[in-house]
């Protein structure tokens, strides 16, 4: 199985979930669950549940999120240049 690394910026909110999952994983397995394994196991599930209407709805507004944080940025970096 070939690897890749990927960077993943996420919001605190999402990072402190997966964090608590992991703890609860830790404390039920009884053997320590890391943050990365809790996000690769999220990753898989919700790619075997690519067909479901709830998951395009969360692609939808994380794409969306991601293009106003786009648009937001490349305007700052234009107000700036226009004032040196």
């Amino acid at each position: 199985m070939g690897q890749a690394k990927v960077l993943l910026i996420l919001a605190q909110d999402a990072l402190d979930r997966a964090r608590v999952v992991a703890g609860r994983a830790t404390v039920a397995l009884k053997i320590p669950v890391s943050l990365q394994v809790v996000l690769r196991a999220l990753i898989d599930e919700g790619l075997k549940q690519e067909a479901r209407p709830v998951l395009l709805v969360q692609i939808e507004d994380q794409a969306k999120a991601v293009r106003v944080r786009r648009i937001a940025s490349r305007l700052r970096s234009g107000l700036q240049r226009r004032r040196t």
